[in-house]
């Protein structure tokens, strides 16, 4: 991150009333970009309750990779709201925030006076971000595996053999993460221009609904329900189709138009009568199971590495199927790591920050 962006928020001051994961990475994204962040956490039960999430075998005190996931740079504070001493320091933090991130639960804002209405008499300028569960239900609990299979995302995910099945991090999440960002940048300018507060609420589910992008589509426009196709595409092939090499080296194929399939039966040899039959999309669509059959055999006969540079070579979109190790070792991934010593121990996670910005010279 060049320096320019590590502190285009220096002297903004975020409060986090959040826990979890989808508000603690909203307060990252800005303690990454130069904010002063502190994170309040409930006393009561020890914290922010992703501390106790330890995966199998993992041994650290005080803290769990998942909670160090979305916790760089911040201040913590241990603090109980039903202490009233304790509550006028969150309200003493509140005088001197620009932001304050919160995901209560249904009513607990009222109840302790942290609600926006209460908040914006002692800070008529504060940005005020909140997060919610279910709109349909607000006091329904709202966690991102429960979120995945109300949306729709368990639904399309998995195959016929496995069953539905959710993504293997917390998508919903991470998706109202970003929604609520994008909304406190908003305010952000708002303030800038008004020099007023605003009020910003963000939920899990319509997070979720406005992420459904061309399914949505596809059923609003077509009434097409999309069935477990697995990594499959439902209206491209081959996309998302995965093949074994001779050395086991598994590749996924990402053919998004007729000349590069054309490309790819040249290089693979295909015979001319087979080209002809799935030179257009929709055929090679409606006739997948043929389709990768074919390719399975053919592609069976390279080496992994071979074929990739081949591919690559042609502009065929495809790729090596990585496990995460394989991936965090990339140069890639490795400059995008951020350290921290938590509890006398160095933290590792990733910056949950993907963009680069150069502001132009005065």
């Amino acid at each position: 991150m060049n320096n320019d962006q590590s502190n285009i928020f220096k002297g903004l001051k975020v409060l986090e009333l959040a826990s979890v994961l989808a508000g603690p990475a909203v307060g990252m994204f800005f303690a990454e970009l130069g904010a002063e962040v502190t994170k309040v956490e409930n006393a009561k039960v020890g914290g922010d309750v992703t501390r106790s999430w330890l995966s199998q075998g993992e041994k650290r005190k005080g803290y769990s990779a998942y909670f160090a996931s979305v916790n760089w740079g911040k201040n913590h504070v241990l603090l109980d709201y039903s202490i009233p001493e304790e509550l006028d320091m969150v309200l003493n933090l509140v005088r001197q925030a620009d932001v304050v991130i919160t995901n209560f639960k249904h009513g607990d804002d009222v109840k302790f006076g942290l609600d926006y209405d209460t908040l914006a008499k002692i800070n008529a300028s504060i940005i005020y971000a909140q997060l919610h569960g279910f709109v349909s239900d607000p006091e329904r609990p709202a966690f991102d595996a429960v979120l995945q299979a109300e949306t729709g995302f368990m639904s399309m995910n998995g195959t016929n053999e496995s069953g539905p099945l959710k993504m293997p991090v917390a998508l919903i999440d991470v998706l109202a993460a970003h929604q609520m960002k994008e909304a406190i940048l908003l305010g952000l300018i708002h303030k800038l221009r008004m020099g007023k507060g605003s009020h910003i609420q963000v939920s899990l589910e319509q997070s979720a609904l406005a992420s459904l992008a061309s399914q949505a589509t596809n059923w609003l426009m077509n009434r097409t329900i999309p069935q477990r196709l697995g990594s499959l595409h439902p209206n491209i092939a081959p996309y998302g189709d995965s093949f074994v090499c001779s050395d086991d080296r598994e590749i996924v194929l990402a053919v998004g138009s007729d000349a590069q399939f054309k490309l790819l039966c040249e290089l693979l040899g295909l015979k001319e009568g087979d080209v002809r039959f799935f030179e257009s999309n929709k055929v090679r669509v409606e006739q997948r199971p043929r389709l990768q059959q074919l390719l399975t055999e053919k592609i069976a006969e390279w080496k992994g590495e071979d074929l990739m540079e081949q591919l690559q070579g042609l502009k065929i979109p495809a790729g090596f199927i990585r496990s995460l190790d394989e991936v965090l070792e990339t140069e890639t991934a490795r400059a995008m790591v951020l350290t921290e010593m938590v509890h006398d121990e160095e933290s590792q996670r990733l910056s949950g920050n993907a963009f680069s910005i150069q502001f132009s010279p005065e």
